[in-house]
């Protein structure tokens, strides 16, 4: 719980307690019924003092100053204490969403997360260890403390929603991956996020039911995953192939081999550009295998052989490690 508001129970609950003393002392020294104890202590307390009742006993005259020495100036910190946590609550949710707001102005080439469950935590820890820009869209209260919690840039809404992808920075972004929990409401993002910019490279969950894949293509998706389905290729490979699955999983994430599989775009101005492989000197310059190239075409050449071109605008998929990796993307960029 807050502090602030954790310290605002405190004080509600010590102010019942003083309303409660208040009240049986009344009863006990002035001989009050309940209702009279408590409405003279009430206007004691908050300092009103119609005048329609007054102390008469002796000792209910000294209890009612000690009543108004130590409940009025409790009741005051208490009325403070609210209004610093209202104020400071609202300036603060004010002032975050407009810095939100300014920084996702800012973004470009970003990803665009739609979901924070299981598969979409997993999918912002991946391209957060990969240095990415990513925007998370959730609508859930819970899920958005654990994304804000992470410092990850967030907006809480539909993210079907025209106005909230539109917000996400859709039309500055790279690509926009749609894990809800279902396929209704996947094929709705999917819609919408390709209505608003035609050109973004769209991934969306499908639960693999019949029929779910062939309705998020046609809604818009450039792919479509079903996280079911290649968990279950995943257990198989792992019993009939475990070595295979073993090195590309540790391709994949950052550990202690700092190995990793990765693809780069090669510019127009690369120094490798109209070079074969061999002449490139990428594996003995980098130390890095070129396990594929991509053609602008869309061909695929695997384990492509040493006198193979490199072409502008050729994807190269390549094995090696993470320092030499970036220093072969600034080399491709040049």
């Amino acid at each position: 719980m807050n502090q602030n508001v954790l310290q605002v129970v405190k004080a509600v609950l010590v102010f019942l307690g003083i309303l409660l003393i208040g009240t049986v002392g009344n009863m006990h020294f002035e001989h009050n019924s309940f209702i009279d104890a408590l409405y003279m202590t009430v206007i004691t307390v908050s300092t009103v003092g119609y005048g329609d009742m007054v102390p008469v006993q002796p000792a209910g005259k000294i209890f009612t100053v000690c009543l108004v020495l130590g409940g009025v100036g409790y009741v005051m910190y208490i009325f403070s204490k609210l209004m610093e946590t209202m104020v400071e609550g609202g300036l603060r949710e004010i002032l975050g969403k407009r810095k939100m707001a300014k920084e996702l102005a800012r973004l470009k080439d970003h990803y665009i997360v739609c979901g924070y469950g299981r598969i979409g935590k997993v999918i912002c820890e991946t391209l957060y260890e990969n240095g990415d820009d990513f925007v998370v869209i959730e609508n859930n209260p819970d899920e958005i403390q654990t994304v804000i919690s992470k410092g990850f840039f967030y907006i809480e809404g539909d993210a079907s929603e025209d106005e909230v992808l539109i917000q996400s920075g859709l039309k500055q972004a790279v690509g926009l991956i749609a894990v809800v929990s279902t396929d209704a409401d996947n094929v709705f993002i999917t819609l919408t996020a390709r209505g608003l910019n035609p050109d973004i490279d769209i991934l969306a969950r499908s639960s693999g039911a019949v029929g779910a894949k062939r309705k998020l293509r046609r809604a818009g998706a450039n792919r479509v995953i079903s996280p079911y389905s290649i968990g279950g290729r995943r257990m198989a490979h792992s019993i009939v192939r475990p070595n295979v699955i073993n090195f590309l999983e540790m391709t994949m994430q950052v550990d202690e081999y700092n190995l990793q599989m990765e693809e780069m775009t090669v510019g127009d101005n690369a120094k490798v550009l109209g070079k074969s492989l061999m002449d490139s000197n990428i594996r003995k310059e980098f130390d890095i295998i070129v396990i594929g190239i991509k053609r602008a075409d869309g061909t695929m050449l695997f384990n492509p052989k040493p006198d193979t071109l490199i072409l502008a605008r050729d994807i190269l998929i390549v094995l090696g490690k993470r320092a030499q990796i970036v220093s072969l993307r600034k080399g491709l960029q040049d």
